[in-house]
């Protein structure tokens, strides 16, 4: 049969999807759904930002099972195809991604959705157990340390020589120092290897410091 042959048959012929077995459609939406909580475990096993998004995470289950669903359909029929590519493309998700961490989950979602509607179960398998070994490699050492953000509100300029000799051996770097009158800010990054903040008792204890205030940082530290 042509190409030419298949896109005619597949036009007058509407009906083509009545011709798919209902067994394998299950068996493919069944898949995508397991993969779907694995994916969901592996988001909320691993995840390290600073407040879990249970919305987001659910969000990967139903991707997946959705894919799958889209997937079925457009490998039926031509014109079934067509129309869901027109009507995807006026889709407009502007939702903010704010850890590029989800980025990965978000296509992980999407392409075991597709393979598993493919029906290729052996590589929806293989990749997911691929991509949890990765993720349990990388993502699994226990941390070194804490990062800290010190904000420091202070007078005069010798302070600032002070404050920063208090510090000691702990890593640190001058964020940014802000002059309001004859009150000086300062926001110094501090790594800690441990829980002992000794430096913050000593920052306090100079007398032009006016306050300190920790702030823990999650992001990722390169030392």
């Amino acid at each position: 049969m042509s190409v030419r042959d298949f896109i005619k048959n597949s036009v007058l012929n509407s009906d083509t999807y009545l011709q798919v077995d209902v067994w394998k459609m299950a068996l493919s939406l069944f898949t995508a759904l397991v993969l779907g909580i694995l994916i969901f475990l592996v988001y909320k096993k691993f995840y390290s930002g600073v407040v879990f998004s249970k919305s987001f995470a659910v969000t990967l289950i139903g991707m997946c099972v959705l894919t799958c669903m889209v997937t079925l359909a457009i490998s039926t029929n031509i014109v079934i195809s067509l129309g869901m590519v027109g009507a995807l493309s006026i889709v407009r998700f502007r939702t903010a991604v704010k850890d590029p961490l989800d980025l990965f989950y978000l296509f992980w979602s999407i392409t075991g959705g597709i393979t598993a509607g493919a029906g290729m179960y052996a590589l929806t398998l293989i990749a997911s157990i691929i991509v949890i070994i990765m993720l349990a490699i990388f993502y699994s050492k226990p941390s070194k340390g804490n990062v800290y953000i010190a904000v420091i509100h202070y007078e005069g300029t010798e302070t600032g020589d002070e404050i920063i000799r208090a510090f000691g051996k702990n890593k640190h770097f001058i964020k940014s120092r802000t002059m309001r009158g004859d009150i000086t800010e300062m926001a110094v990054e501090v790594f800690c290897k441990d829980q002992n903040l000794v430096f913050e008792e000593r920052i306090r204890d100079i007398p032009k410091v006016k306050d300190i205030t920790l702030i823990q940082y999650n992001g990722e530290y390169n030392g």
